[in-house]
């Protein structure tokens, strides 16, 4: 059904919906506490040790890079969950 160009969008939408809503659920479910970040958010821009953001990972070709500010070296998706994970718990301090 992702085929049809047509549905394509309306149909990853209201899966990530129902992801979002079965975890919210489950976490309520279990006395846990679901924080979403926003959609927006530069996660993968971020520096995960010194919070620089470097605008030119936002190619998604980059995996890996260099931070230019205290050189820390940064797989894309790892730094990511780091900065989401911080951010995270910055909302719930």
């Amino acid at each position: 059904m992702v085929k049809n160009h047509h549905l394509a969008k309306a149909i990853s939408d209201v899966s990530w919906y129902e992801l979002t809503r079965q975890l919210e659920y489950k976490a309520k479910w279990n006395g846990r506490k679901y924080i979403k970040i926003d959609t927006f958010y530069a996660s993968s821009q971020l520096c995960s040790v010194c919070g620089y953001q470097n605008p030119d990972t936002k190619d998604l070709s980059v995996r890996t890079w260099i931070c230019p500010k205290c050189g820390a070296e940064h797989d894309r998706d790892i730094n990511a969950a780091k900065n989401i994970l911080t951010e995270g718990l910055r909302q719930i301090a």
